[in-house]
């Protein structure tokens, strides 16, 4: 067929739309077939108590889904779920049949007279894109069509129904009952299961639904269990009730297409926040901001904000930390932003909004500078974040490193040293006639003990063995001991801290005394550590001239370096004359 030939008249137009001419021509025939059906009702001789009100419900039924369907098909071309809405109200116009006086159209309604039940189990688990997405759903709706139409085919060839029926091939009118019974009993357990299949997918989604989706999955639940009450009702009882609950049945029913009609005038009226939102845009709200807006404009208070970073090639948050986007397996949608061809941003929402693609475009054009804002905020982050780490992996690696060398230094200069100043005192024994040598070899020994102490403070600077072995308190106590200026020590730590915080706030004190011990002149100082609300509390106070700059020496800044790597803060008060006070807090909880 050649691509540009025009479609028949009365089919869909290029984009799926149906031409006005088919839904003005369901809309005729739905009009005919509710008429009919009062006719056909208020002329029945097997009509029951107050036939016009039960025509009318009915009418009210497949008015509804016929209405509501023809709007979502002309809205939504390309979702199955309109043409579904529509099947289901002519569904409900021909089991009005059953109430017609001609033996052929009376079993004809009777034949069909339980599959709407099906229909709209249908209807109701294939929203919003009208297709049935899982096994369960698929096994479950095919089961009750398979109930609805085959058990009732069965139920009139046993002789049920009356004389009107023409396909009885047997007259068991006491087997048809039994067995219509069961029917009734199996498609209440159905629905039922329905019913659950509805609860379980809204509690995975693990968000707050929109408001119009939430309302909409309502009505389904509430009309699923209405359907399950009445069935089981018509099977187990014959309380003189059931008359009201059907007629209450019936109306809920018919809800459920009103609420998907408000939903759609909710949709419309949501186009009208696309200005609301340009107003708090033009208020530049900061990116970390942007999120609560947007989700005013989009009405899904679930909305999450993720932005593409092409240096890191990943998707990350306003924080700049790294983001999986979700799938429709999980409950969520997700719409790509993109400028230039090139994806900037990505709307993470509550999958109805695919029904309103049009509004969700409109909100990413009028936001595409504050997200584009809010991409560049999110790669400063990314790239915050990045340092930090790497500022944490240095100072990880040379601590390590100190370690080594520590451990080195203790197992294997400081060890062939003492062996050496032992062998030197077994030499001087055997020098006894010789004051001259063993006076040299004392000597000696004096020197290999003097190197032995030098050695074991450089190790001690490089990394205090004690603190790994005895813990904070202990390897603080042997600092202030060796202080050169008298200090006083207060320690309220309860057991061992992560050894990266521990180590940290050793060095704050070792640096700190050394700095006293050089520069301060002071006399006396004190040294007080404790944890208190997730913190360690580090604070080392001088009684010295003061006058310390943090920025000018290596000490004090490669302090701030290792406690601002593990997420703390060092600050320094050294006002002239008045001493000095370090203080650094450490996050421990």
């Amino acid at each position: 067929m050649n691509s540009s030939a025009r479609p028949r008249e009365g089919g869909p137009v290029a984009d799926g739309r149906p031409r006005p001419a088919l839904p003005f021509a369901f809309v005729l025939a739905g009009a005919a077939g509710a008429a009919g059906a009062v006719i056909l009702r208020l002329a029945s001789d097997h009509g029951g108590p107050e036939p016009g009100l039960q025509a009318a419900l009915l009418d009210w039924i497949a008015l509804s889904y016929l209405v509501s369907g023809l709007v979502a098909w002309w809205r939504r071309p390309e979702s199955r779920f309109g043409p579904l809405m529509v099947g289901a109200g002519f569904v409900v116009l021909l089991t009005t049949l059953s109430s017609a006086n001609s033996p052929l159209l009376f079993t004809i309604g009777e034949a069909l007279d339980l599959v709407p039940v099906a229909v709209f189990l249908h209807v109701f688990l294939a929203f919003p894109d009208g297709r049935l997405t899982g096994l369960p759903e698929r096994l479950l709706v095919g089961a009750t069509y398979g109930v609805s139409v085959g058990a009732q085919l069965v139920v009139l060839m046993l002789g049920g129904f009356g004389p009107d029926n023409l396909i009885a091939l047997w007259s068991r009118p006491d087997l048809a009952a039994a067995l219509f019974e069961l029917q009734l009993a199996l498609l209440a357990a159905l629905a039922l299961g329905g019913l659950a299949i509805l609860l379980v997918r809204r509690r995975a989604t693990g968000r707050p639904l929109r408001r119009r989706t939430s309302l909409l999955v309502s009505s389904f639940c509430v009309a699923l269990v209405m359907i399950a009450a009445m069935l089981a009702m018509g099977a187990f009882t014959d309380w003189p009730a059931f008359v009201t609950l059907q007629r209450a049945t019936f109306f809920v029913i018919g809800l459920a297409p009103i609420a998907f009609l408000l939903g759609l005038l909710d949709a419309r009226l949501a186009r009208a926040s696309v200005g609301e939102l340009l107003v708090e845009l033009r208020a530049n709200p900061a990116p970390g901001e942007l999120r609560d807006p947007l989700a005013r404009a989009l009405r899904d208070p679930s909305l999450v904000l993720a932005y593409w970073l092409p240096q890191y090639a990943s998707w990350t948050d306003e924080s700049g930390r790294p983001l999986a986007l979700p799938g429709l397996d999980d409950g969520r949608a997700t719409t790509l932003v993109e400028r230039d061809g090139a994806p900037l941003a990505a709307l993470v929402h509550d999958p109805s909004l695919n029904d309103e693609p049009e509004l969700v475009d409109a909100i990413s054009a009028a936001a595409g500078i504050a997200l584009e804002n809010g991409r560049l905020h999110a790669e400063l982050n990314a790239r915050l974040e990045e340092l930090q780490g790497s500022r944490e992996r240095v100072i990880e690696v040379g601590q390590k490193e100190r370690k080594r060398l520590e451990r080195n230094l203790h197992d294997g200069a400081q060890q062939r040293l003492i062996a050496l100043s032992l062998e030197l005192g077994l030499l001087a024994g055997e020098l006894e006639g010789d004051p001259g040598a063993r006076a040299r070899v004392e000597q000696a020994r004096r020197e290999i003990g003097v190197s032995l102490e030098e050695l074991r403070h450089v190790a001690r600077g490089l990394h205090p063995a004690v603190l790994s072995g005895h813990g904070l308190r202990v390897a603080l106590e042997s600092q202030v001991a060796t202080s050169a200026v008298p200090a006083e020590l207060s320690v309220a730590v309860q057991g061992r801290l992560a050894e990266p915080i521990e180590v940290a706030a050793f060095y704050v004190v070792s640096e700190s005394l050394a700095n006293v011990a050089k520069h301060a002149r002071a006399s006396s100082a004190t040294v007080d550590v404790a944890q208190s609300n997730g913190e360690l509390v580090v604070e080392v106070v001088d009684d010295g001239i003061g006058g310390a700059d943090s920025e000018r020496g290596s000490g004090l800044r490669g302090l701030a370096d290792r406690v601002e790597a593990l997420g703390g803060r060092l600050r320094v008060w050294t006002p002239a004359g008045g001493g000095t006070r370090v203080r650094a807090e450490l996050p421990c909880g």
